[in-house]
């Protein structure tokens, strides 16, 4: 692995001292990304933080790269509600892509610190899936079991 996994820490690493820190939330769904969010408050609590709330749009092949209307104004307003309800500075962002992945990996700066909510489980889930995705292309990611 290139970047970093860690499963439900007690907090964030600060880097250095008196910086802002930026943490990625990615969109999962209503319910794991809140929770995320949730989460995101005590783990950084003490430190100068923004959140990037990112949302990837897949638009797979062979289809155009085109977003209908309706779609994007649901997943905006979604995004633009779990912004308002988190204490936080949350900036909520939109990409389109074909892939997910790819999207995230678009979206993402190099060596990001990223935050996903997830249920524990037997099998692997979706988000689990993702933040081992990101931690092999060099984020540092933490997975939140609720």
């Amino acid at each position: 692995m290139r970047g970093e996994y860690r499963i439900d820490p007690d907090c964030l690493n600060a880097g250095e001292m008196g910086s802002e820190v930026e943490v990625v939330v990615p969109f999962t769904g209503l319910e794991m990304t809140a929770a995320a969010l949730e989460r995101a408050v005590v783990l950084t609590a003490g430190l100068e933080v923004r959140v990037l709330l990112i949302a990837v749009h897949t638009l797979p092949y062979p289809g155009p790269f085109v977003c209908p209307a309706l779609v994007h104004a649901q997943l905006v307003e979604q995004l633009m509600e779990l912004a308002c309800d988190s204490p936080l500075p949350v900036q909520p962002q939109v990409v389109m892509a074909r892939d997910r992945m790819e999207g995230f990996r678009y979206a993402l700066k190099s060596g990001s610190t990223v935050l996903l909510a997830s249920r524990r489980g037997i099998l692997k889930t979706q988000e689990e899936k993702l933040a081992h995705g990101l931690a092999q292309a060099g984020h540092k990611v933490v997975l939140l079991h609720v």
